[in-house]
């Protein structure tokens, strides 16, 4: 999951207002893209958010909400979707899902969510991934759980941390689900966020602008970077994040050595895509994408073999870049690379 909802929560601390909370925690038979999605309902009837893109769940949702405000207790509430209602979702076909609906007003309940959704939001900023585990039963009882294992807040006591800390963390923290302690069959969601992919394009030419509006919509950062200041230009690139103009390879070595760094190169010239992949190809990234033929590519590895680079650290080019979707045009080129990047992406999970 993307970090989004990790500021809607985190800034409810404080809030005095009655707040019913409705969170989507499962998918079954249908999508799961969409679980983690949220709905907050008011004392006055006020609505925020979507847990679905509205309809029937949504209005249940809603009740619910209005349910669990009046009562101060919450639910966990199963909606059967037929093939129609989920196709008009947008989802592939009928199934159920599950919300759970809490109060968040003014109290302790609320204080631990936001305590816990701030400390995931400032990890996420920082570049780590983090966990978010929410009990289903009883107060609304939080943890949050740091890449190396650190825990913040407590679901009761520091034996029922430690046991569903490493069932959370049991896919190497990376999937979002409904997770239960088998000690006393407690059920807990388990929210799993990420840092956004920061994808460096370097070449502002055609391929590049198409890329730059394909990925910001797909949720990752862009950053521009182009020798040209006439080409790099917030005309051009109005939805990128930032637009670097200058030598091609500094800015390669000021990128941050991560996983979620991903460089494609569309400059298709060799004075500025040899010192990019000499900066890139012994650094951490999680992707390298050239835009080059399979000949040419061939002919950049033998140059960069011979100034010492492995076989395996050049394997790490992906060239032609792109899925083999037939592209001939600019904006197919960027669309078949984007579909690579996504693929990159959901494979990191």
């Amino acid at each position: 999951m993307t970090a989004d909802p990790l500021s809607r929560v985190a800034a409810l601390d404080g809030s005095a207002r009655p707040m019913a909370m409705a969170t989507l925690i499962a998918a079954e038979g249908t999508s799961s893209s969409i679980v983690g999605a949220r709905t907050f309902v008011d004392g006055e009837g006020h609505i925020v958010g979507a847990v679905t893109i509205g309809g029937c769940v949504d209005a249940r949702a809603v009740e619910a909400a209005d349910r669990v405000l009046a009562s101060g207790t919450p639910e966990l509430l199963d909606v059967a979707l037929g093939d129609e209602d989920a196709w008009d979702m947008g989802l592939a076909c009928g199934g159920t899902l599950r919300l759970f609906v809490e109060p968040v007003g003014g109290d302790a309940a609320l204080g631990a969510a936001a305590r816990a959704y701030a400390v995931a939001r400032d990890a996420v900023a920082a570049g780590r991934r983090m966990l978010v585990v929410s009990a289903l039963a009883g107060t609304g009882a939080r943890l949050a759980i740091d890449a190396d294992g650190t825990r913040v807040g407590t679901l009761g006591d520091a034996d029922r941390d430690a046991r569903v800390s490493a069932l959370a963390r049991a896919r190497d923290g990376i999937a979002t689900r409904v997770v239960r302690d088998e000690f006393d069959g407690a059920q807990y969601f388990v929210e799993a966020f990420a840092p956004p992919v920061t994808v460096a394009v370097f070449g502002a030419g055609e391929v590049g602008v198409v890329l730059a509006r394909i990925v910001r919509e797909l949720g990752m950062r862009v950053v521009i970077v182009d020798a040209r200041a006439r080409y790099a230009t917030r005309a051009r690139f109005p939805d990128a994040d930032e637009l670097r103009v200058g030598d091609p390879g500094a800015a390669a070595a000021e990128l941050p050595r991560t996983a979620h760094t991903f460089v494609v190169i569309v400059s298709h010239d060799y004075k500025y895509e040899l010192p990019v992949l000499r900066e890139v190809l012994r650094a951490p990234v999680g992707y390298i994408g050239l835009m080059s033929s399979r000949r040419r590519g061939e002919k950049l590895r033998e140059f960069l073999a011979a100034e010492g680079f492995t076989s395996e650290e050049l394997a790490r080019i992906q060239t032609p870049v792109g899925v083999a979707i037939g592209a001939r045009t600019p904006a197919e080129v960027a669309v078949s690379i984007a579909a690579e990047l996504v693929a990159r992406r959901a494979a990191q999970g």
